[in-house]
């Protein structure tokens, strides 16, 4: 097995990374990106990265041609073109990133081959979050007003700044400006998706999408970073949970045919021993009898197991009379969960700003008919995709036992180092969510690598090169050590903030922990280990330098979550040590 299959999961290699220094300032180049710009060793800004997305809001990556580097002691030079094509038209675009002794000027100019369909095509610059949520911020816009601000730190659910032309930030003894040129920018809090960034783009959400670029067609912008001595500002410190935690119970999900399947090979439960089982019924497939008999036969054959019901309905006008069919369906079938999350089927989709909100009930209405459907059972509600539907729909808490949201590292962007980043976002999420739920029990999941479900497409990404793939629901990395590294770094993340349940995966299929023969992965192990220490008080969570790090009762877990060597531990290896002992 080569080093790549180990790791990755894939042949594909990681994407390659050049770092570059240029007086006070460094940064690194990946696919036509700057990465981690610096100034004076403090990162200024996450990236800066001429992006265009699909109509599924898929990330189209560039073919990088004619690079030509320039570089001295005190300056860089890097032009080249970046070539993106889609539906059978092509975009070409001439990048240029020039430094000087103040600044740094990122520059595009591109035109368009054919009719050019995309929902975004222009600069995305990123600022990160540590350091930085809570912190002043001056906004310019573009009728040449300003005004003092500061960057959210509580999760925005839509856009906190609107009409961008500058932001100005301080980055240790300086005060540094990022000045947009071309388009119209806005910014939106990309924590709410696991990104540990606030994102500046251009073309605002509220306008049509998708759109074409016209064959022959022409588009010019920039970005130009500059910096000036400023007083050293005041850091707001993150907040710490006041509340005792516990290592979460473990849950995986299944689907009907997984049922089946689970029910003739009950002993497959064993290669993680989770708590519960989540069962995902989607009422609008038909068949629902026929999906809670599936349940049934499961529970039957493993009836040591907590099983849980994720539970997708149509919602029409009056929910009540499909709700109470699928209970008497659920009785029939004789499977007893032991809680059921009610979720609309149009709440799995996103509704981005500026767009229409679907026709649903309202959530009160859909939580007290479940209420008089399953009186019996803890009930759920929140959303079955991810953070940003829970911060913009919020649901009726008072009449809820628990809020759920799942998780995915690949909604913007799939490289390595992004995937591992957003675990730097976990406390930004769980806290923001807290603000919304207060003390209810709190779950998570689904949380795997791949996406179950796209909630801002039709449909998720294939993936048929095994490869690093935005909104994919197939990650290679997942079956490789990566995935393993990922899961026991979520979980040291997750610790600290009271989460009673968590999904990490599925119990088969692409995002599952047995595979189609019965073999099992890195991550299969790590969640076996993970799960047995459900219910343990955590008595250390941290993340640093590479390494996580969990204590929980008397086991210690630390994770290498790069792909270096770190002290004893290699790229993406974890170790598991009895305190006790």
């Amino acid at each position: 097995m080569s080093r790549d299959q180990d790791l990755f999961g894939t042949d594909q290699p990681p994407v390659e990374r050049r770092e570059f220094t240029a007086g006070r300032l460094s940064f690194a180049l990946e696919n036509g990106a700057l990465r981690h710009v610096t100034l004076d060793g403090i990162e200024a800004i996450r990236a800066i990265a001429f992006l265009v997305r699909d109509r599924d809001w898929g990330t189209v990556n560039p073919t990088i041609l004619d690079e030509v580097i320039t570089q001295s002691d005190d300056a860089v030079r890097i032009a080249f073109l970046a070539r993106y094509e889609n539906g059978g038209a092509r975009l070409d675009v001439d990048v240029t990133v020039q430094t000087s002794a103040d600044g740094v000027t990122v520059s595009a100019k591109g035109r368009s081959f054919g009719e050019f369909e995309t929902n975004r095509a222009g600069f995305t610059v990123l600022h990160p979050i540590n350091g930085v949520a809570g912190q002043p911020v001056r906004v310019d816009h573009s009728d040449g007003s300003s005004e003092a601000s500061v960057f959210p730190y509580m999760i925005d659910p839509w856009q906190p700044f609107m009409d961008i032309t500058g932001l100005t930030h301080h980055v240790g003894d300086s005060a540094v400006t990022c000045a947009f040129h071309g388009d119209t920018f806005e910014m939106e809090d990309q924590r709410q998706w696991g990104d540990a960034s606030y994102k500046t783009y251009n073309r605002p959400l509220a306008l049509p999408w998708p759109y074409l670029i016209g064959d022959g067609a022409a588009l010019e912008q920039s970005v130009s970073l500059t910096w000036a001595a400023a007083e050293r500002a005041d850091v707001r410190s993150a907040e710490t949970e006041n509340f005792d935690a516990t290592v979460a119970q473990l849950a995986l999900v299944i689907s009907p045919q997984d049922a089946l399947r689970l029910a003739s090979s009950p002993t497959d439960l064993l290669a993680v021993n989770p708590q519960r089982l989540l069962c995902h019924l989607d009422a609008t497939l038909g068949d629902t009898a026929g999906q809670f008999d599936a349940f049934a036969r499961a529970q039957r054959a493993c009836p040591e197991t907590t099983f849980d019901l994720e539970l997708i309905c149509r919602c029409d006008a009056d929910p009540e009379p499909e709700i109470l069919e699928l209970s008497a369906q659920m009785a029939a079938a004789g499977f007893a969960p032991a809680s059921v999350l009610v979720c609309p089927s149009v709440d799995r989709q996103s509704t981005p700003p500026g767009s229409q909100w679907p026709a649903c009930p309202p959530l009160e209405q859909v939580h007290a008919a479940a209420a008089r459907a399953f009186p019996d059972l803890i009930r759920g509600g929140g959303s079955v995709s991810f953070f940003p539907e829970l911060n913009r729909k919020r649901p009726p808490v008072e009449m809820l036992d628990f809020v759920n949201h799942g998780l995915c590292p690949i909604v913007h962007a799939a490289d390595d180092l992004s995937v591992m980043e957003t675990l730097e976002t976990i406390s930004h999420i769980t806290r923001s969510a807290r603000a919304i739920i207060g003390t209810r029990s709190y779950r998570i999941g689904p949380a795997s690598i791949a996406m179950r479900q796209n909630p801002y497409g039709d449909r998720t990404l294939p993936n048929p090169d095994n490869g690093r793939v935005c909104m994919a629901d197939d990650d290679p990395r997942h079956r490789a050590k990566f995935g393993a590294a990922y899961a026991v770094g979520l979980a040291t993340a997750l610790a600290p903030s009271g989460i009673d349940v968590w999904t990490p995966a599925g119990l088969y299929g692409p995002r599952g922990v047995v595979g189609d023969a019965g073999e099992t992965w890195p991550l299969t192990a790590a969640l076996k280990q993970l799960a047995a220490l459900a219910g343990q008080p955590v008595k250390q969570a941290t993340q640093s330098g590479g390494i996580a790090r969990l204590v929980a009762g008397n086991v210690e877990f630390v994770v290498n979550v790069t792909d270096q060597q770190i002290n004893d531990l290699g790229p993406y290896e974890w170790r598991l040590t009895d305190l006790s002992a």
